[in-house]
């Protein structure tokens, strides 16, 4: 079996399903985009911002969360959503990362007077260019927040299904899961659903395993943000695992949001050996200071999983991404004989 190094896991070909965009700006771009706009940050070199964006201190998810307000702070124009995400793709397609699935909520970016469908149109700009100058493929996950009003998230599902042709590719619910169960947005849910919309909703994370229930069985979810607390429903995780519905599975983020105590005492490795769907992803490249070969190190490193296994992880991922099943097909063609060469080196 081909032993596991950075180098092979940096080269072995990806697909991220969960990472945000405004979790995931490089630090440098930040400060140039704030000089531009005026916009005043808590540290002026990119080295110490860079750490302070990085949530180490964090006891659950609120307190997670706390950081976005800065990175949001220089997102309010179409040319920094442009850039910011011509960036992570750039920096995903570094990595082999070959399908990413960017997602954020365009009602954060309108407080400099974008429209819901300028703060959308710049992000998929700036991935398209992306495509065109690396190679990496990629979608909008449209995210509505737990914590607003349930009219702004059926605006946005009206939104996304709007630009379903045009780069979206599923509709989100996201934010302080505590207190705020996903059926209080039904009406969105309910309206992607009924255009085709594919769902995915955050849950399992920062509350139990009734808000994975309530956002599969009452809100049409086809995959799972995190969902690491599923392990406490046996009988929830058997309908996940017999279901094949996917899991998003963000290790490093978990851990600094108390979802697990360590890495080593993450689930995935159970879910994993009792045959769940798992994927793998950052969720925020910069809170969390991570990349998605960093990820799969941990994976290896921490939970013993090996090459094969780590393959068939990122196959996993791609099986689960919200692509046309042509395209799906095709694209595995390709990363299954980039696997085969990567695995017969020595």
């Amino acid at each position: 079996m081909p032993e596991v190094t950075r180098e092979r896991l940096t080269r072995l070909p990806k697909a991220e399903l969960h990472v945000h965009l405004d979790g995931s700006l490089r630090p440098r771009t930040m400060l140039e985009l704030a000089a531009e706009q005026g916009v005043p940050l808590p540290h002026d070199d990119a080295e110490t911002l860079g750490r302070y964006m990085h949530v180490d201190e964090a006891t659950d998810l609120v307190g997670y969360l706390e950081r976005f307000a800065v990175s949001l702070s220089v997102m309010q124009s179409a040319d920094a959503l442009e850039r910011i995400a011509y960036e992570l793709a750039e920096d995903a397609a570094a990595e082999n990362v070959r399908w990413i699935e960017v997602r954020f909520c365009p009602a954060l970016n309108t407080e400099e007077g974008l429209t819901l469908e300028e703060a959308l149109e710049a992000p998929l700009a700036g991935l398209a260019r992306a495509r065109e100058d690396f190679g990496i493929m990629s979608g909008v996950i449209v995210c509505a927040l737990r914590n607003h009003d349930s009219a702004e998230s059926l605006r946005l599902a009206e939104l996304a299904v709007d630009y379903l042709d045009r780069g979206v590719v599923a509709f989100d619910l996201a934010g302080a899961e505590d207190g705020h169960p996903p059926t209080e947005h039904a009406d969105a849910f309910d309206y992607a659903a009924e255009h085709d919309l594919p769902i995915t909703i955050h849950a399992g994370e920062a509350f139990g395993p009734e808000s994975i229930a309530l956002a599969i069985h009452r809100c049409h979810a086809r995959r799972i943000g995190h969902g690491t607390r599923l392990q406490e429903d046996p009988d929830l995780l058997h309908f996940v695992r017999d279901f094949r519905i996917p899991l998003e599975i963000c290790p490093t983020s978990n851990v600094q949001t108390g979802a697990t105590r360590t890495l080593a005492t993450h689930p995935i490795r159970t879910y994993y050996d009792r045959g769940l769907v798992v994927t793998v992803s950052t969720d925020n490249r910069l809170m969390s200071g991570v990349s998605l070969t960093d990820e799969f190190e941990a994976l290896h490193r921490d939970l013993d999983f090996d090459w094969e296994e780590l393959v068939d992880v990122a196959r996993m991922s791609f099986q689960s991404a919200f692509l046309s099943w042509p395209e799906k097909l095709a694209l595995l063609a390709i990363v299954d004989e980039e696997i085969g060469r990567i695995s017969l080196e020595g």
